[in-house]
């Protein structure tokens, strides 16, 4: 006889009503979620309305009428066009275009600076790894506004145009900020930076999808031929279509300051100082626990298969040590994104500096506020769900 129960018995057994008794564990629950969501929806609708009566008997005004005036506000850096007599909505987002323009750029480079600082402080060299060390516990130990201070007060204190500092030919640093040879910007180079991006799109589809196919049939595809065309190759087709211009924009002193080139401000330099060399201390950290974290084995059998250890560090450990380095590292991104509010201390004009101003001249304190917050949670919420999708497809998946 065999041991093998009947299918038909381990069916799942039906699922009971719900009982109006308070003895009914769901129904509890049910009542307990509406009593809080009543609450909470109270507190807000009588949050809201006082709110709407204060402002209704101080006569203050409200509403989003006000970013259609004219600002009036000057700023002294912008990625886009902008002059006093834009209006408001245009002034918040050459603030919000600053802010990115210090998250992003702060983000890489204290991704390189960290990584690197971080494997230095494991470095078997005892000089590196001490001054490794150092940096790290100088650096974490002083605070963020103190650090921003002192960037600005040095790159204030450099000499003036006509005595700045020429590390090369066309670099200029001085205390009006640094000052770099750029190209004159045009059409063709809008084009081929977006065949760029395009052709990085596609690299990605094809290696994907290549990838794909040798788990099918075993063949192995050679992807970088194709990358080569499209990244690089896309792009200067781009460029040669629309007549390949390419004129340099040199820096050169005229009067009592530079002429053309490319300018980074006291201001953003500073800030940008201060937040790469501040989350790069972290970061450092998290990238040698990452790598403590690889179990001591996976060095000697590289080693054994005769492999320098740059090599291993490249293919073999940093791979494995991503899993545990991604997580802490979104909060590192999230913390450098949020600090860049401190930018207000130095002048450097982003989405708090220019809402500050706007909602004094205007009055409207609650949409200025609204809009910092607003800004700051899409911001953060988009870096958390890259990090966090990136971090699904380097996990280790249970077979």
């Amino acid at each position: 006889m065999s041991d093998t129960a009947d299918p038909r018995l381990l069916r799942a057994p039906p699922k009971k009503g719900i009982r109006l008794s308070w003895t009914d564990e769901r129904l509890r629950g049910i009542v307990w979620q509406l009593l809080v969501v009543g609450l909470v929806g109270g507190i807000i609708w009588w949050l809201v309305s006082n709110t709407a009566h204060n402002l209704e008997v101080r006569r203050i005004a409200t509403g989003w009428g006000f970013l259609n005036r004219e600002a009036g506000l000057p700023i002294g850096e912008s990625l886009i066009d902008y002059n006093p007599t834009n209006t408001y909505s245009r002034a918040l987002l050459v603030g919000v275009l600053n802010t990115l323009k210090v998250a992003v750029v702060g983000i890489i480079l204290a991704t390189i600076l960290g990584t690197l600082i971080g494997i230095a402080r494991l470095s078997k060299n005892w000089l590196l790894s001490r001054l490794a060390a150092t940096y790290i516990e100088v650096i974490r130990d002083l605070p963020l506004l103190l650090q921003l201070l002192f960037w600005y007060v040095i790159l204030q204190g450099l000499p003036a145009p006509r005595q700045s500092l020429n590390p090369m030919t066309g670099v200029f640093l001085s205390n009006r900020g640094l000052k770099l040879p750029w190209v004159q910007w045009q059409d063709a180079h809008s084009f081929a930076l977006l065949g760029l991006v395009a052709g990085i799109v596609a690299t990605f589809l094809y290696a994907r999808s290549a990838r794909a196919k040798r788990m099918t049939d075993g063949q192995p595809r050679k992807v970088w031929p194709v990358g080569l065309g499209l990244i690089l190759g896309l792009p200067l087709l781009i460029w040669a279509a629309l007549g390949a211009p390419w004129q340099g924009d040199i820096p050169a002193l005229r009067g009592f300051n530079f002429q053309g080139g490319l300018t980074v401000t006291p201001e953003y330099f500073a800030l940008l100082l201060g937040l790469v060399t501040y989350t790069a201390g972290f970061i450092a950290e998290i990238v040698r626990a990452g790598i403590q974290s690889v179990p001591q084995g996976q060095w000697e059998a590289a080693e054994a298969l005769g492999l320098q250890r740059g090599r291993i560090m490249r293919q073999i450990v940093l791979p494995q040590a991503l899993r545990v380095i991604i997580p802490p590292m979104t909060s590192q991104y999230l913390n450098l994104t949020k600090n860049s509010s401190l930018a207000v201390a130095i002048g450097y004009q982003d989405i708090v500096s220019i809402s500050n101003t706007t909602l004094n001249q205007t009055g409207q304190a609650i949409e200025g506020i609204a809009i910092i917050m607003a800004v700051y949670l899409c911001i953060s919420l988009s870096i958390s769900l890259f990090m966090n999708w990136y971090n699904a497809r380097i996990a280790l998946v249970e077979r």
